[in-house]
């Protein structure tokens, strides 16, 4: 008898998005870094009370910090525990990815913000962009190009009928 090694997801591994950053910003470079969580974060996300649309990521001291993303405890969390949903977590990320960012952030005006935050086996993971930020202009050119995509599908669906 063979076992079947390919697991089936039970859906989807997506805990939050930030849907602003996109729009907001040129994503020039994504890294990926765990997080330092307490338990109680844990469930909250599970049950996906999770909020990373207003957060930023900061370095102090050479490390990374994950600021403004909320978690909303349960409300059968802990009694002993006290519970900070805004508070800085800590980012988990190589030296040399440190040192790169850093240098970034610093010396060429770029900035740290979070795209999303998602499941990789049994870790939480999120998803850090290296942006620049948009002008209204380039903003209202990706909502032309957005534009002109949508009506291109729509005629090519049509003339294929």
């Amino acid at each position: 008898m063979t076992k079947n090694k390919a697991k089936k997801k039970v859906g989807s591994s997506t805990i939050a998005l930030n849907k602003k950053a996109r729009h907001e910003y040129f994503v020039e470079e994504k890294f990926e870094a765990g997080l330092e969580l307490q338990g109680w974060e844990v469930k909250a996300m599970r049950a996906g009370k999770a909020n990373i649309a207003d957060a930023y990521v900061f370095m102090r001291n050479g490390e990374a910090f994950l600021f403004a993303a909320t978690i909303t405890p349960l409300n059968v969390a802990s009694t002993h525990v006290v519970c900070d949903p805004m508070r800085s977590r800590k980012l988990l990320l190589k030296r040399r990815e440190l040192d790169r960012l850093t240098g970034q952030v610093e010396r060429e005006g770029y900035t740290l913000v979070p795209l999303a935050l998602y499941w990789s086996k049994s870790w939480v993971k999120i998803e850090i962009g290296l942006v620049k930020g948009k002008k209204s202009h380039d903003k209202r050119q990706d909502v032309k190009e957005r534009d002109w995509k949508r009506e291109k599908d729509r005629m090519m669906k049509h003339k294929n009928r």
